[in-house]
């Protein structure tokens, strides 16, 4: 395993990874950090939990019902998105609760 630092909504999360899966694991860092920050700046959603909620559940959609053609999480087999919805869901658990350690808290150093 290797480790992967990464920036999200200004936050640093260091995940471990195989070395196989580090583009594809900076792949959906991407798509959260750009999707979150389109959620903030309309300045409707305030609060990263809530923020990051919006943005795991507009990725989820758009993974179900291919409403924007050039989203790159389309075409990915169903276990790969299941994979990225997880490490979603573990990065905002650990932003909720920045003390606490995620389920899988070996993804995280």
């Amino acid at each position: 395993m290797e480790a992967l630092d990464v920036k999200i909504m200004g936050r640093d999360f260091r995940i471990a990874c195989k070395p196989d899966e580090r583009a594809a694991l900076q792949q959906a860092v991407n798509i959260v950090e750009t999707k979150m920050s389109a959620i903030r700046n309309t300045g409707k959603v305030v609060g990263l939990d809530k923020i990051a909620v919006m943005a795991a559940l507009q990725i989820a959609h758009e993974s179900l019902v291919g409403s924007n053609q050039s989203n790159p999480v389309l075409g990915l087999d169903i276990e790969t998105i299941e994979r990225k919805i997880e490490a979603i869901e573990q990065l905002i658990d650990v932003s909720l609760n920045p003390a606490s350690k995620p389920k899988n808290a070996d993804l995280f150093d």
